[in-house]
């Protein structure tokens, strides 16, 4: 039998650390919009003519670096991953994912709102905390295909990296090069911050402490992925 007790603490501390998450990340609303193409850089993009495959590269890796959505979604994906190959495995779905959405808004001219589609993006952080909390089997009785959880949610974080470049005229010419670098240097991004995360889990996972908080990190973890989620429909229904 489970110790109720030790269970109930593990329940309040996650849910406090959650509670507070989200207190001091109220006191910071401007992070909430740092995610995107701004200042010098949207500067740069806007008067782009021509191929510019190092600064793009350079672009795409910074926006995932600085993503700190995708970022926290990938923090939840490999979680409770130990195995290199189960990593891969993962990180490759979600990539297919991106890759292909990013790729099918900009150059295939599909559109969607942004702030719906980082929604979305906040909500795919929801859940995968939500999933490594195993809430579905403990409230619903049952537990998604994770592998295909990830890629579906691939798609819409491509989409919320293309509607950031959607934003802007881009000039047709050289075009399809500088959105392939721009892909490109969003797996550079990604594997630079994996690495890191990486790195930090397998220290954290020889600690004593981490089975034992685990689940408030993942509380945090959703604490912030429904902030995401709030703050964006606030924002269209303002927009609205």
């Amino acid at each position: 039998m489970p110790d109720i007790d030790a269970t109930r603490t593990c329940f309040t501390r996650g849910w406090a650390a959650a509670v507070l998450a989200g207190a001091v990340l109220l006191l910071v609303p401007a992070a909430l919009e740092a995610h995107g193409v701004s200042g010098k850089d949207a500067v740069y993009l806007q008067g782009l003519e021509g191929r510019a495959i190092g600064p793009l590269l350079y672009l795409g890796a910074k926006h995932m670096v600085t993503g700190y959505d995708h970022l926290l979604f990938l923090v939840g994906v490999i979680f409770f991953l130990y195995r290199l190959k189960d990593v891969l495995l993962y990180v490759s779905l979600f990539t297919v994912g991106h890759s292909a959405t990013l790729l099918l808004g900009v150059l295939g001219g599909v559109h969607a709102n942004a702030y719906l589609i980082d929604a979305v993006i906040g909500f795919s952080v929801v859940y995968k905390a939500f999933d490594n909390m195993d809430g579905f089997r403990r409230f619903l009785g049952m537990q998604p295909d994770t592998r295909a959880a990830v890629l579906v949610f691939g798609f819409f974080h491509g989409f919320g990296l293309a509607t950031k470049l959607q934003e802007f005229a881009l000039a047709p010419s050289g075009l399809v090069a500088n959105i392939l670098s721009f892909n490109v240097g969003v797996e550079i991004g990604q594997f630079l911050a994996l690495a890191g995360i990486l790195i930090a889990f397998t220290w954290w996972r020889t600690r004593a402490g981490f089975f034992r908080h685990a689940f408030a990190a993942n509380a945090v973890v959703m604490a912030c992925g429904l902030l995401l989620v709030a703050y964006q429909l606030s924002a269209y229904y303002l927009a609205a």
